[in-house]
């Protein structure tokens, strides 16, 4: 790399850092990942600079983040989510119809076709929806721009509502479960075993670079080994790298692009927010689940923004990833095949109508 590069990663890390430490000390939702992420975007933005956040960086952040959320699982964990799988997949569906619907109702009124708008609302990972609907020859540049407003918008809405408006609804004891792992300097190293599995899952799964440590983790932690705990400096660390990643990929000119549609699915996307909080409270009002795990378990975010705002929260992150794992595997393995069909045949039936 050019000297150019490493003063630009320099220079992101700074703005990052800073970012941060400005929301910690304004005690918002958080911080580490919010303030990292708002101030390279306004930066970038303002300065018309872009800044280089290698993928390594972003990709050891999220390294952090999976082991130190692996640590949650027990096998308390596992008994304690299988008997809300069912209810869960029942809401979840419920939901991608919700986004199925509002997708294809609003075509009525603005010029963007039915499959573009469906797959700019479901809740999956933005690379996989786009892909997806490459396939069905819809404008994957507006699923990317929207999709990337549908994140954002979870980002700056979701955290803040569950910290200022339901504040700490129970925690279940999982503190008291990670404060019993060992700080054994010799108990890190078992952590390199999660670390090759996230990279090596990174290409293979949706998410699979924070999926594969955590999974990992997960398992390790559940096994008579003994794992050392994760530093809060090294814990927001990895969400300042994580945060000036996703900073970095927010440019004005992408939103731009969606000029007066963007607002379109601005609202949409808080309409499916919303959405996604009666669900949540609908499942914890028919099972045990507490209200806070309920709905970031549904919630339409990122695998991880969730889990981190359950441990902010005082949900269970544990069964949260879990939730939230179900709903992308959900997502991206059925709805792409689902969505074809049902779009193939509509096609179909017009044509042999006419």
């Amino acid at each position: 790399m050019s000297n150019k590069v490493y003063v630009s990663i320099v220079e992101a890390a700074i703005i990052a850092v800073i970012g941060g430490y400005i929301f910690y000390l304004l005690n918002t939702p958080l911080p580490w990942i919010l303030g990292p992420l708002t101030f390279v975007m306004l930066w970038q933005g303002f300065t018309k600079r872009r800044l280089v956040v290698p993928d390594i960086i972003r990709d050891i952040g999220f390294n952090i983040l999976g082991i130190y959320f692996g640590l949650y699982f027990t096998k308390e964990t596992l008994q304690t989510v299988i008997p809300y799988l069912l209810p869960y997949i029942l809401v979840t569906c419920l939901l991608i119809l919700a986004c199925v619907i509002l997708g294809m109702l609003v075509t009525r009124w603005i010029q963007v076709d039915k499959v573009t708008s469906v797959f700019s609302l479901i809740p999956g990972g933005l690379s996989e929806m786009a892909i997806a609907s490459e396939a069905l020859k819809a404008n994957a540049s507006l699923v990317v721009i929207f999709q990337t407003i549908r994140l954002v918008t979870v980002l700056f809405t979701i955290p803040p509502f569950m910290v200022y408006f339901l504040g700490n609804t129970g925690s279940d004891g999982f503190e008291q479960v990670v404060g019993e792992v060992t700080t054994n300097s010799l108990s890190y190293l078992w952590f390199a075993i999660p670390i090759v599995a996230s990279f090596l899952l990174r290409d293979k799964i949706p998410a699979g670079i924070i999926i594969g440590a955590l999974g990992v983790t997960a398992m390790l932690n559940v096994s008579p080994i003994d794992l050392a705990s994760v530093p809060s400096v090294v814990m927001n660390a990895g969400q300042v790298a994580v945060g000036a990643s996703l900073g970095k990929n927010i440019l004005f000119q992408d939103l731009k692009v969606g000029g007066k549609y963007t607002f379109v699915y601005l609202g949409l996307s808080i309409t499916v927010i919303g959405i996604s909080f009666g669900l949540g409270a609908l499942l914890s009002a028919f099972t045990s689940l507490h209200l806070a795990t309920a709905m970031l378990g549904i919630a339409p975010g990122g695998f991880f923004e969730m889990v981190l705002t359950a441990y902010n929260v005082g949900g269970d992150p544990a069964v949260v990833s879990a939730l939230q794992l179900t709903r992308i595997l959900l997502i991206v393995l059925l709805v792409p095949v689902s969505l074809k069909w049902w779009f193939t045949r509509t096609t179909r039936l017009r044509r042999n109508a006419m």
